[in-house]
């Protein structure tokens, strides 16, 4: 296998080599390296240092006491950066030799030989084996066939990334429903719906550990959703966690939607606005996608390192840092279109929704997303306005 060298961050990795560089992905046999993901590991670095530091500082730990583990490490990137930039315990698994192989060149290339445990092996088998501070899924496709064992190996975090985005937000319904055990809609919120379904997944699994998840940050970027979820180990917290699972009820004829809390509740079937029948998603996350906190803490993270993505991965955060805590969000240039009106600056709708005593915000999902608590009928008067 021909390599190359590569750098991102301050940590150096040899990378399969293919001819032509403008491919998305570079892959050789069974090695995968993406460099469109150098934006989700400098986020991963910074929001996994973040967390690291307040669990040593609680615990009075070293940084060093806390193990974390990339079950699914093809080049091993993202793991040698966690050892090298965060400095936490590490271990690296694949269950392919030759990704193996290069994980253990990859540690020699940044002095971390005797620092960075090198596992080759199916990942489930691992996680079921052996328990870890925090656990990172990060397969190719969905994450589905590793929650299980995910979540039991887990004892404060849970990082998880899909990048089935098709399933996730509707597109393929089918898919969605049996990988995920949810119906998902392919609507204008559709990167939300793929959020909040991955969600609805990783707190089911979980419960069957009795843990409860606090979702940290969650982001839907490009073709991929991120998840960064802090675990409690208690039953009647996970039983807590739970009522914040329901149903999205939305209407296609006049986009109003409605949420639902619970597994078992009535649905109206149709929508109290117009009459017409609604659609249901679900079941889903209902609740906050992100803690402000923690979000401050890894912006302050990835100010203070030298990152390829840095602005872009900043801009990120601090949408999602900004972003209310509402179900779904609304599409200014959609509401526009149906009214049959030019879209005005999204700083001035903001500006008008709130000047009625609304909430508003904008969201990280797009730049023409927005969400606020005026329902759609406000949403719509306050457009008309501007006609």
């Amino acid at each position: 296998m021909k390599t190359r060298t590569i750098l991102e961050g301050c940590t150096r990795a040899l990378v399969p080599m293919v001819p032509d560089d403008r491919q998305l992905s570079i892959s050789s046999a069974s090695v995968f390296y993406n460099p469109e993901m150098e934006l989700n590991r400098d986020i991963s670095v910074a929001s996994i240092a973040a967390f690291s530091e307040v669990l040593a500082s609680s615990r009075d730990l070293d940084l060093s006491e806390i193990t974390y583990v990339d079950a699914l490490s093809a080049s091993g990137m993202r793991g040698l950066r966690i050892s090298k930039e965060v400095g936490l315990n590490v271990t690296l698994n694949d269950w392919s030799e030759e990704a193996y192989n290069l994980i253990r060149e990859n540690a020699e290339l940044n002095d971390l030989t005797g620092k960075v445990r090198t596992c080759l092996g199916n990942a489930n088998v691992l996680l079921h084996k052996e328990r870890y501070n925090i656990v990172d899924i990060d397969p190719f496709g969905s994450p589905t066939t590793y929650l299980d064992a995910a979540s039991g190996s887990a004892i404060n975090m849970i990082a998880v990334t899909a990048t089935d985005t098709a399933p996730l937000c509707g597109a393929h319904l089918n898919s969605g429903i049996r990988k995920y055990g949810a119906v998902p809609l392919n609507i204008e919120y559709h990167s939300e719906m793929g959020v909040r379904i991955l969600l609805g997944m990783i707190a089911r699994d979980l419960a069957r550990h009795e843990k409860a998840m606090q979702p940290m940050l969650c982001h839907a970027t490009r073709h991929y959703v991120r998840a960064y979820l802090e675990l409690k180990k208690s039953a009647k917290k996970t039983d807590k966690c739970l009522k914040n699972m329901g149903f999205i009820a939305h209407c296609t004829s006049c986009m109003d939607r409605s949420v639902h809390y619970g597994l078992a509740v009535h649905i109206p079937e149709k929508c109290e606005r117009c009459g017409n029948s609604t659609h249901i998603a679900g079941p889903l996350w209902l609740g906050p996608l992100h803690d402000k906190d923690f979000c401050d803490a890894v912006l302050i993270q990835l100010a203070q390192r030298e990152l390829g993505k840095k602005e872009h991965a900043m801009k990120i955060i601090e949408l999602c840092r900004n972003e209310l805590d509402i179900p779904t969000f609304y599409d200014h240039h959609l509401l526009s279109k149906k009214l049959g009106i030019s879209a005005i600056p999204m700083e001035e709708l903001l500006k008008e929704l709130t000047a009625q005593g609304f909430k508003a915000s904008r969201t990280h999902f797009s730049g023409t997303s927005f969400k606020t608590n005026a329902g759609i009928e406000g949403i719509l008067d306050t457009l008309r306005r501007f006609r």
